[in-house]
């Protein structure tokens, strides 16, 4: 693959991933479809700027036009892109299905016009819903709770048709939690990590006993290098997480790290539809020779201090 297309690379996950693609794969050229929502920003792909194998495109993944202009020569696609916090799809749902099903269905429409070799679908182990004991494998039903995991479910759906019906090149990945540098500051770990350094209290919903799994997102980038080179196509894979914890255990953890203690947690009520526990199957995946390279503690302490030294990023994101 000479030129890969990567949509939402302004964002979290997606920034990230650029950096660590490029770095890994010299002979490879990337182009970045993003719209610049409010959790888009081109300060993520800072040294890139003068990079002659980075290239960005300002557009919506909605509007055929920009879709078709960014993807012009690009052999495979990867699908970051979409509306990704739960509690705003709450508030908006709609936005959600706009951006997350029919940009998507757009996307899908303009990259089998070019006969694109591989699609990377990047979805959430949000749409399996609320698991409440083992861990969700690729085959099981999708239960989504939220409009966001809704939206990603119908999103996944969509892509299976493409694949189905048309023999589209598609792969889709279900990641858990992922958390790194660069994530929005609407999270719990940025969000928490930045109130603590702001001397806030941070926001702990409900009984702060919901269990998630979580992942580095190095670790997360590496699973989609792996996945975009070695998936099968038309196949399901999980990312799993190195520890599934309780949001309250998460909060202790982080709370030392910024010489803070247990009084700076505020009790807020919960979200509606709050699902209790994810938790996915990843020996898949690991068939494929992935395996996580950072351990949760490690990482949380690096990413809690690259957000302590990089305040001028954050601080504008939370006025």
């Amino acid at each position: 693959m000479k030129k890969i297309l990567i949509t939402g690379g302004a964002g979290f996950i997606g920034s990230n991933f650029i950096h660590y693609f490029l770095a890994k794969h010299p002979d490879v050229h990337i182009v970045n479809l993003d719209k610049l929502t409010y959790c888009g920003n081109l300060e993520n792909l800072a040294g890139l700027e003068k990079e002659p194998r980075y290239e960005f495109v300002k557009g919506d993944i909605c509007d055929p036009e920009a879709v078709s202009r960014a993807i012009e020569g690009a052999d495979a696609v990867i699908h970051f892109a979409a509306e990704s916090h739960v509690d705003n799809s709450i508030q908006d749902p709609l936005v959600f299905t706009k951006t997350n099903v029919l940009g998507t269905h757009v996307f899908l429409e303009e990259a089998r016009k070019r006969k694109i070799a591989r699609f990377v679908h990047i979805s959430t182990d949000e749409v399996y819903g609320s698991v409440r004991e083992g861990s969700s494998k690729e085959t099981d039903p999708l239960i989504p709770s939220s409009p966001y995991s809704a939206s990603k479910a119908a999103a996944e759906l969509i892509v299976q048709g493409f694949f189905r019906t048309f023999g589209f090149p598609a792969v889709i990945v279900r990641g858990s939690n992922t958390f790194g540098p660069h994530q929005y500051p609407e999270k719990l770990i940025p969000l928490f990590a930045t109130n603590l350094l702001e001397a806030k209290k941070v926001p702990l919903m409900g009984d702060g006993m919901h269990r998630r799994s979580w992942v580095y997102v190095r670790d997360f980038c590496r699973a989609v290098e792996r996945v975009l080179i070695h998936g099968e196509l038309g196949e399901i894979y999980n990312i799993p997480g190195t520890v599934e914890l309780p949001n309250i255990e998460v909060t202790k953890r982080i709370l030392p790290l910024l010489g803070k203690d247990e009084s700076c947690i505020e009790r807020v009520p919960d979200r509606l539809a709050h699902d209790r526990r994810y938790s996915v199957d990843g020996a898949k995946l690991m068939a494929l020779g992935w395996k996580p390279e950072h351990d949760f503690d490690s990482a949380l302490k690096e990413t809690v201090a690259w957000y302590a030294e990089h305040e001028a990023w954050w601080k504008k994101l939370k006025k």
